[in-house]
């Protein structure tokens, strides 16, 4: 296909703390499930790329960790390095925050964001959530910060918006060719992102720090050979931080495990558009998130 002269393209990084959309906002522009979602803060551990493009322009966004600002293990740290990172390579920086966020004037954060010199949007998400003063509110506190920026209040989760924020945010790219090919859209492959659906599960069947010590490793990603084989086997390995840990993943006579397995397999069948033969086990890796060498294993540091 030939690409027209006036095409856009380039990289727009999603910023913000923990549990205020980010993941939401993502999926929303992206339109397909590409971060995971829950309630809990530390979701996203990984920096994920999502591509929209069309005939015009080819938008890479980038989903990151939220911001730690006191990190208690090395694995956070390298969370942190991931939200740094995006710093380096954006076009258009996305900070999101919500009604609930609460910022100092003198944020770390801001001195980085200023120093870029990259167009700034501040995307005010969960508006479904308060009325218009708040969000007026909001705006004049915003702008006092960053009076250059373009202030846009959404709802990810309602889509209330958002399609004008994308429109927004193709302007602001600069003209060139597209970064991937027309059709791609994302630069992780289909097991990480089965890891991941797994990881969500714990996130919403475990509580208090069963989820935060839990890494998941896929061994065995295998589609079917045969024309009559209609399964996709996977084996994926839960990492653990203590023997106790483990022990709560599996549950009495397995049937904690067992319901994961049956939650995960449903969601990865969907996603992959295929049926799933799952197979779970837990291992457990003593500290394994202040272990730099586990840690670049499990793709945290490189």
């Amino acid at each position: 296909m030939e690409i027209p002269s006036n095409h856009r393209s380039g990289f727009v990084n999603i910023i913000g703390r923990p549990n205020v959309g980010k993941s939401t906002l993502m999926n929303a522009l992206v339109g397909e499930r590409m971060s995971i979602i829950t309630s809990k803060p530390q979701t996203t551990r990984h920096r994920i790329k999502g591509i929209v493009s069309d005939e015009h322009f080819q938008m890479v966004f980038s989903d990151t960790p939220g911001i730690i600002t006191d990190p208690a293990y090395k694995m956070q740290k390298a969370m942190n390095s991931f939200v740094n990172s995006t710093f380096e390579d954006a076009d258009v920086i996305l900070l999101v925050t919500d009604i609930y966020d609460r910022y100092e004037e003198d944020d770390a954060l801001f001195d980085k964001i200023i120093a870029t010199l990259v167009p700034l949007k501040i995307v005010l998400n969960k508006i479904d959530q308060c009325d218009e003063d708040l969000i007026e509110e909001k705006k004049k506190w915003w702008l006092s910060i960053f009076p250059k920026a373009d202030f846009r209040p959404i709802s990810a989760l309602e889509n209330t918006n958002v399609e004008g924020l994308l429109e927004a945010v193709v302007e602001q790219l600069p003209y060139g060719p597209p970064y991937y090919p027309k059709d791609q859209l994302t630069d992780k492959p289909e097991r990480f992102f089965v890891s991941e659906i797994i990881r969500e599960k714990i996130l919403l069947l475990y509580k208090q720090e069963i989820p935060y010590s839990c890494e998941i490793i896929i061994e065995e990603y295998q589609e079917p050979k045969e024309a009559n084989d209609e399964f996709t086997r996977i084996r994926a390995v839960i990492i653990v931080s203590r023997k106790t840990q483990k022990g709560i993943i599996i549950g009495k006579g397995g049937q904690s495990i067992k319901k994961l397995g049956i939650e995960a397999r449903k969601d990865i069948e969907t996603f992959i558009q295929s049926k799933v033969y799952l197979e779970l086990f837990v291992k457990v890796k003593e500290n394994w998130r202040n272990d730099e060498r586990l840690l670049k294993h499990f793709g945290y540091k490189h």
